[in-house]
C-alpha cells in the first residue's frame, strides 16, 4: 500500500512540474505566411476570373465567380484551422480578402486591355 502511495505522489509531483500548453505561436499581422496567403488568393482570384471566361460573358460575372471562388477556397482553409488541422487566424483570412481583391482587380485590368469585348463592357455610358 505504501508503494501505490509513494507511485501516487511521485506521478502528481511529476505531472504538475511539467510546463504548462505552450502559448500559441505569434501571429503577425505582416508575417511571412501572410504573404503567402496574400499571393496565393490572389492567383486564385484572377485564375477563377479567366477559367470563367470561357463559360460566362462580361466581366463583373467573372469577378463574381473569381472571387467567390478565391474567398470561399481562403474560408474553408480557415474552417479547417479551426476544427484541428492548423491554427486558425482572422488575419489569415483579411490577407485571403486582401489579395483575392487584388487578383480580381489585376484580371479585370487586363481583360480590358486586351479584349475589345471588355473594354466595350466596362466603358462609361
Amino acid at each position: 500500500m505504501k508503494s501505490v502511495i509513494a507511485l501516487a505522489l511521485a506521478l502528481a509531483t511529476f505531472v504538475t512540474t511539467l510546463p504548462a500548453k505552450a502559448e500559441p505561436p505569434a501571429d503577425p499581422f505582416f508575417g511571412a505566411d501572410k504573404a503567402k496567403h496574400f499571393t496565393i488568393s490572389a492567383a486564385l482570384a484572377a485564375s477563377g476570373y479567366g477559367l470563367s471566361a470561357i463559360v460566362l460573358d462580361g466581366p463583373k460575372n467573372r469577378a463574381v465567380v473569381g472571387a467567390t471562388f478565391s474567398i470561399g477556397i481562403g474560408y474553408s482553409k480557415e474552417v479547417l484551422d479551426a476544427v484541428g488541422f492548423g491554427t486558425p487566424s482572422w488575419k489569415d483570412f483579411v490577407w485571403d480578402v486582401i489579395g483575392s481583391g487584388v487578383g480580381i482587380g489585376l484580371a479585370v485590368a487586363l481583360d480590358a486591355a486586351f479584349s475589345p469585348v471588355a473594354r466595350a463592357t466596362l466603358a462609361p455610358r
